[in-house]
């Protein structure tokens, strides 16, 4: 093993070990059928946009959990012009997303190589309901020492009461030894850095950033080149 100042890795879970925009897209469709609604291909970037508007004022502070949970479906109806109802929709919603525990190219391989060396923490902002059965469902659900989800906490990456609280229950640990690895520059990669750690920056597109990163890696295996 390579020398490393880590000893704990915080993960985020979906699109950076959970395939969430499989999970998604099956979950949609199957509401819009419990309604007896078409669905359309284009339909999903469209819920896809609004859920990603609505998870941003999350992380702001904006709403609420919540709200969050029946806000997306009023953006997307009002925008697909489908009849519906937001809060009959965010059940069946929320039941079939919570099925979707299919992991991305890799994650398995990489935390159970992981797990031998470091402590393991999962830091997502998601809604209990959801996250608990997938991780339940998921091949990785016993390789993770700690889970924190913002519902539960009360506060969202990447605000600083949510980095205090997952930080006090694992013993407040040097900050540089910690590791937070991401899809989301907002609350990932802008929350560690805002907190004084590390981060690693799974970018799979190549996007383009604007602020400083520890890492950046476009395949999860890369991460294990780095720390093994």
């Amino acid at each position: 093993m390579k020398p490393t100042p880590y000893t704990w890795l915080f993960f985020d879970l979906d699109d950076t070990l959970f395939d969430f925009r499989k999970a998604e897209a099956n979950a949609l469709q199957k509401t819009l059928e419990k309604f007896e609604l078409p669905f359309q291909a284009e339909y999903f970037d469209i819920y896809a946009r609004c859920n990603q508007q609505v998870w941003k004022e999350l992380e702001r502070g904006q709403i609420t959990s919540q709200e969050l949970r029946t806000k997306r479906f009023r953006l997307f109806l009002d925008e697909t012009q489908l009849a519906g109802d937001p809060q009959m929709f965010s059940p069946y919603y929320l039941q079939h997303l919570a099925l979707g525990a299919d992991l991305l190219p890799g994650a398995d391989e990489l935390i159970h190589s992981l797990k031998a060396h470091f402590h393991l923490a999962l830091v997502t902002n998601g809604l209990a309901d959801v996250q608990r059965p997938r991780l339940k469902r998921s091949t990785v659900r016993d390789c993770f020492e700690n889970i924190f989800i913002s519902e539960e906490i009360g506060a969202a990456k990447p605000a600083r009461p949510y980095f205090d609280a997952v930080f006090r229950a694992i013993g407040n640990p040097p900050r540089d030894q910690v590791l937070i690895i991401g899809d989301s520059l907002t609350s990932d990669m802008r929350g560690g850095l805002d907190y004084g750690i590390d981060t690693c920056w799974y970018n799979p597109h190549d996007q383009p950033v604007d602020f400083p990163l520890t890492h950046q890696i476009k395949t999860l295996s890369e991460l294990a080149r780095i720390l093994l």
